[in-house]
């Protein structure tokens, strides 16, 4: 085996380069490459890769599950927005009840008179 003589550097554009091309890598790998090197993804508005690849079994279990989530996280923001029943005649809420670590030290000043 010949030893090398000098040195050569590395740089980010031949890294990007690099990682475009092969496809062995696993995500870990690429990034820690990426972060060591200084070399940011290829485009910022290229189509994230996807997750079930080939499988389309997979792909159609992740679909219903992403439709699940979707579904449960519009209910709870629904749910957040409009509330069931307007209360006109209810009075203002404190402002401090927003905030517990508040009312923990008005009770203990309260206590102490």
């Amino acid at each position: 085996m010949e030893r090398k003589v000098g040195s050569s550097t590395v740089t980010a554009k031949e890294v990007k380069a690099a990682l475009e091309k092969t496809r062995t890598l696993a995500a870990e790998e690429e990034k820690v490459l990426r972060m060591r090197h200084g070399a940011g993804a290829s485009s910022t508005r290229a189509p994230l890769p996807r997750a079930a690849g080939d499988n389309e079994e997979l792909a159609d279990e992740l679909l219903v599950i992403e439709m699940q989530l979707l579904k449960a996280m519009r209910a709870r923001a629904g749910a957040k927005a409009a509330p069931a029943t307007p209360k006109a005649a209810a009075p203002a809420p404190r402002e401090s009840a927003a905030n517990p670590t508040k009312d923990k030290i008005v009770r203990a000043l309260r206590k102490k008179k």
